[in-house]
């Protein structure tokens, strides 16, 4: 019986990599199982980005603070200002998060009524947001429960976002790569539109890994905010800026996180 079942399990993996289903693991079989995992890991390989840890807590100092700033000030949803939709955890924008996304993020990390609310606000930006906040303001999302939320699923989505806007840009170095990930986590992928103009810039200058480029279109962006308040996202543009300057250095393993 086990004989058999093992039997069958060899042809069905054999159907399933288009091979004669003879139930024997010979050479064939074996190279086709290798170069099906060899292609597992490359995909794999391609949807991840090579950041700093320096530049990941940099970005989410520019989104939290700290934690215990977290604790104090970010636990209830907040309206951040300019285009924003109401954000929670660590600037997760429901503004831009569809109703099934919220869903898949959250369930589980905040009482399923809250959620039913947090939902209510998905899509909504800039005046409507902040008109709607009162409608969650309650809510509070745990110090613990938004960083599991930021590394296990909007980091990863974000840094898959990050390659598919600039490609190339897993060969740029560390702090580079993060700073362009930072970038997209707090602007998005769009490149469409004056507002977008550097966003679109950017894109070439990364495929000739021109350092200096970048960073001066980062810092271009600027112009989009002066004089508005927003003193946080004209140092966020500058510190961007500033680790793309400075990333070519020396990066030792334990500072490198793969995303």
């Amino acid at each position: 019986m086990n004989k058999k079942s093992t039997i069958e399990r060899i042809k069905n993996i054999q159907k399933h990599l288009e091979l004669e289903p003879d139930g024997i693991i010979g050479a064939d079989t074996l190279t086709a199982i290798e170069n099906h995992l060899f292609e597992r890991a490359d995909l794999e390989d391609v949807s991840s980005l090579t950041i700093s840890r320096q530049g990941l807590e940099q970005l989410i100092k520019h989104e939290i603070i700290s934690k215990s700033y977290y604790n104090r000030s970010l636990k209830q949803p907040i309206w951040p200002g300019g285009a924003s939709g109401i954000t929670i955890g660590i600037g997760y924008d429901l503004g831009y998060n569809s109703v099934a996304q919220i869903n898949s993020d959250w369930q589980g990390k905040v009482s399923d009524s809250d959620l039913e609310k947090l939902i209510k606000v998905s899509g909504l930006k800039s005046e409507h947001a902040k008109r709607s906040l009162i409608r969650v303001k309650k809510i509070e999302v745990a110090f613990e429960d938004a960083r599991q939320v930021f590394s296990e699923n909007t980091l990863p989505r974000f840094a898959a976002s990050t390659r598919k806007a600039y490609p190339g840009v897993e060969l740029l170095f560390a702090d580079a790569q993060v700073a362009l990930l930072s970038l997209v986590y707090n602007r998005g992928a769009s490149m469409s539109g004056a507002r977008r103009k550097e966003m679109s810039a950017i894109k070439p200058l990364v495929v000739q890994k021109d350092y200096a480029g970048i960073a001066q279109q980062i810092k271009n962006m600027k112009r989009l905010w002066e004089g508005r308040g927003l003193a946080g996202l004209l140092k966020r543009r500058d510190d961007e800026a500033a680790l793309v300057l400075a990333c070519d250095r020396t990066y030792d393993d334990s500072n490198l996180i793969r995303v």
